[in-house]
């Protein structure tokens, strides 16, 4: 039940579908993304940069606002160009970071290297599901890279980016990241991980281009060798927190938190444990665990936000089992309504794979998704001794209220899809979204606040929050099938081939001509349709703005958010829903215009 259906490790990458000719957010952003072509002005920027850095305050992360302004004002002051932004962003994080960085130890770092270093005509590696299997065969500076960071310790990848990255990062393995890409792959990528606080250095490819490109190499290889002892002040991140969400569903955690009733011997086909090992099986597959990250982080704000620290390995996170059942709850919960969400709509991929239905067919799906319903709640009321009746009930309340909210949105959905007018207004579009993707959220908040004690008059903030969160994040959920957004679900134009009343259609058929207006109901849900049919679907979202309006919309539902954000006590809980905005909201809006 929940939020996002993305899952970020997936690491299958089809062609992306676009919503302009080339990806839209890279044609209004890639005026900004030009590489100085001359070192030594590379070399004065960073120099620059180092300056500028060397007043920050580090005990808490840089925005991505803030350092755009530190740049904007570093230009001005050196009369550089307007299309040298994103360099000198990256420089100036770099500078934030770069003794944080230099302080651990070389076998806790990632090295994140892009395969289009590669000579695409003669390179002999294969790909695995992370990354490219660089041979060392010397045919380009990969493997000068790659030997010298393994000499040292390091833990090399050959990936895209986000998904391999934050894999490594959340299992536990490294601390901290060197990454080497291009300007596009590194605002999509290192936003995301230095939200969330791990000391990281980037180094920009010298081109956009995807084969055979060149690099800064005395600038990687500095980098690579960099070593020093612990900078006075570490920034504080939820990366400890994000680690516990994920290491529970390790084997091990999972069944000492969740023991299993019917342990089947290794090879026997027992059914009577079948849909038992099939959802533990569901539970432990892929996925952000953003779910229980949300309550862990909820209980730890509202108990001081002791866990809110810079990462380190030998301080393991402290908390209760009970508070971990609960939490793991929430993630149960969410993939019993994938399960069920897969069926429903049909899907054909979920976490780089054919879809539970797909592979053992629908009857076994639906059961295994009651049957992870029915742990859920069962995770929650066993622990009736340990919190309390009281907690447990006003948890599990909640939790029934979620699932109700959730499926009154997805019957309404199904309602639509099903009917023969397909008529949409974006207010009825709006409501569904706030049935089918608030409560989740609101749950695991709510769950994690009741867990460190009364939750009293933080009752209507945590609804109100919510609310606005989950609106927002589906908008921006609806802009990204459009955007290419293909960590999750592997079939470009998902949305419209499945008949998902989304906002976007919505604003469509309120402004479309007649014509237009038959076009999309004939293009509705059917499968069959080319992709002749999406581009077509393009076109009459474009003609009428709507991509424009709904990032409008994101805008309002954020700033919403940000509002009740800064309203909150204690500052750790402030802190902790600001930072739920960054990280869930995340997506790149065009500027305001002039005279808002």
């Amino acid at each position: 039940m929940g939020i996002g259906t993305e899952n970020i490790l997936s690491t299958n990458r089809p062609a992306r579908a676009k919503r302009g000719e080339p990806e839209a957010h890279d044609l209004s952003t890639a005026h900004l993304k030009l590489i100085p072509p001359a070192k030594e002005l590379r070399l004065k920027i960073r120099l620059e940069a180092a300056r500028v850095a060397a007043k920050f305050d580090r005990s808490h992360p840089l925005t991505k606002e803030l350092l755009r302004s530190h740049a904007e004002q570093l230009m001005q002051a050196a009369g550089l160009p307007p299309g040298y932004l994103g360099f000198t962003m990256v420089a100036i994080s770099n500078e934030f970071w770069r003794e944080q960085f230099m302080a651990v130890d070389f076998k806790r770092r990632l090295l994140l290297l892009p395969h289009c270093l590669k000579h695409a005509e003669t390179c002999p590696a294969d790909y695995d599901a992370v990354g490219m299997n660089c041979t060392g065969c010397g045919g380009c500076v990969i493997a000068d890279f790659k030997l010298t960071a393994d000499d040292l310790g390091y833990k090399v990848l050959v990936a895209e980016g986000t998904p391999a990255m934050l894999k490594v990062l959340t299992s536990g393995e490294v601390d901290a990241v060197l990454g080497v890409a291009c300007l596009n792959a590194l605002e999509r990528a290192f936003d995301k991980v230095l939200k969330v606080g791990v000391p990281s250095l980037a180094v920009p490819l010298l081109s956009q281009d995807c084969a055979s490109t060149t690099v800064d190499v005395d600038w990687v290889s500095e980098a690579v060798k960099l070593r020093a002892t612990a900078p006075p002040k570490r920034t504080r991140t939820y990366l400890p927190l994000l680690r516990a969400a994920n290491a529970m569903f390790a084997e091990t955690p999972l069944n000492a938190l969740a023991p299993r009733s019917r342990v089947a011997p290794p090879g026997d086909a027992d059914p009577i444990g079948a849909t038992e090992s099939l959802g533990y099986d569901w539970i432990a597959s892929g996925g952000k665990r953003f779910r229980p990250f949300i309550t862990l982080a909820a209980y730890d704000a509202m108990n001081g936000g002791k866990n809110i620290r810079p990462a380190d390995m030998s301080t393991p996170v402290e908390l209760p089992a009970a508070v971990r059942r609960v939490a793991m709850a929430m993630e149960v919960f969410h993939k019993a309504s994938l399960l069920h969400d897969d069926i429903e709509d049909d899907d054909t991929y979920r976490y780089g794979r054919e879809t539970l239905h797909r592979r053992h067919g629908v009857p076994t799906a639906i059961n295994v998704g009651d049957y992870l319903v029915g742990l859920g709640y069962r995770l929650v009321s066993r622990e009736a001794k340990a919190l309390g009746a009281d907690m447990v009930n006003d948890i599990l309340e909640r939790l029934a209220q979620a699932h109700e909210k959730l499926a009154e949105g997805q019957g309404a959905e199904l309602f639509w899809r099903d009917g023969g007018s397909k008529e949409i207004k974006p207010l009825d579009a709006l409501k569904i979204y706030a049935l089918k993707t608030a409560p989740a959220f609101e749950a695991a908040l709510y769950a994690g606040m009741r867990l460190a004690g009364p939750v009293g008059a933080h009752e209507s903030l945590v609804a109100e929050f919510s609310r606005n969160l989950g609106v927002a994040y589906q908008i921006i959920n609806d802009l990204k099938d459009w955007d290419g957004d293909n960590d999750n679900k592997l079939v470009r134009g998902q949305d419209v081939f499945s008949a998902r009343p989304t906002l976007l259609l919505a604003l469509a058929l309120e402004a479309a001509t007649p014509t237009q207006k038959h076009e999309l109901r004939d293009i509705l849900g059917d499968k069959e349709k080319c992709e002749c049919a999406i581009h077509r679907v393009r076109q009459i979202y474009a003609a009428h703005k709507v991509f424009e309006q709904a990032e409008m919309m994101v805008r309002k539902y954020r700033e919403r958010c940000e509002t009740v954000a800064a309203s909150a006590t204690p500052g750790a809980l402030r802190e902790l829903l600001s930072f739920f905005v960054d990280t869930l909201l995340e997506h790149d809006l065009p500027p305001l215009p002039v005279g808002r």
